[in-house]
């Protein structure tokens, strides 16, 4: 089983608990937000992942932006690697209701102090302002919290020499599909059985649409202002 297989790359981050008072709502315009719409591994690449922030965020007047996805990728002879936390600028970042989820790239990956972000349901909000479903959700409704990162819990991409036998953990680079492909998400929520990191938890079963439902997820994005 391939949670098994990869469990010793993934860095377990102990249950964060932050409670709804720790929401300061601001005027600072959004900066910071979770896709509404939903994908396979498929994304275009890293281009094309970005250009569906970039789009989002233009359909509700945050185009002035420079949104980049928080994925990364994993390099290869012919290709070097992408990290996750390169791409997004320095911050600090607020979400759709203008709450601060994070003051730099050091809070936002634990890099001084663990656990100084704010990424949780409440927070972790759509471009629209919207929650995403989570363990906590409607009754009826599937649990949504696997967010597609490909990264370390430091936001880097892994190196592919050290992944069980150089295992893809990024779907093809988000250019595939396909059953027998994988990709490490995070927990939006940060609810979990085992893990609770908001950007390394586990890996999918596969890449496709039904096989990112299978482990908890959807296919969405964070998506982030890198300006």
């Amino acid at each position: 089983m391939q949670f098994a297989r990869l469990a010793f790359i993934v860095t377990a981050v102990c249950a964060v608990a932050t409670p709804a008072n720790a929401q300061q709502e601001t005027d600072e315009p959004m900066t910071f937000f979770v896709t509404s719409t939903t994908h396979s591994g498929d994304l275009g690449g890293l281009a094309g992942a970005d250009a569906e922030c970039q789009r989002l965020a233009s359909a509700v007047g945050a185009g002035g932006h420079t949104w980049r996805a928080y994925l990364s990728t994993m390099g290869s002879m012919t290709e070097v690697a992408v990290n996750a936390r390169d791409r997004i600028g320095n911050g600090p970042w607020h979400n759709a209701n203008g709450v601060m989820i994070a003051a730099s790239l050091a809070d936002l990956h634990g890099d001084v102090e663990r656990d100084r972000n704010l990424i949780y349901r409440e927070t972790a909000l759509t471009e629209r302002g919207e929650l995403v479903n989570g363990r906590v959700r409607p009754e009826g409704e599937s649990n949504e919290h696997d967010i597609l990162t490909g990264s370390d819990s430091h936001g880097r991409a892994y190196a592919a020499g050290l992944t069980n036998g150089g295992i893809d953990l990024t779907c093809r680079n988000w250019t595939y599909d396909g059953s027998d492909g994988n990709a490490v998400i995070g927990h939006h929520d940060r609810l979990s059985g085992w893990n609770t990191s908001w950007n390394s938890a586990h890996t999918t079963n596969g890449c496709s649409v039904e096989d990112l439902n299978a482990t908890g997820g959807a296919g969405r994005l964070y998506c982030f202002a890198a300006d």
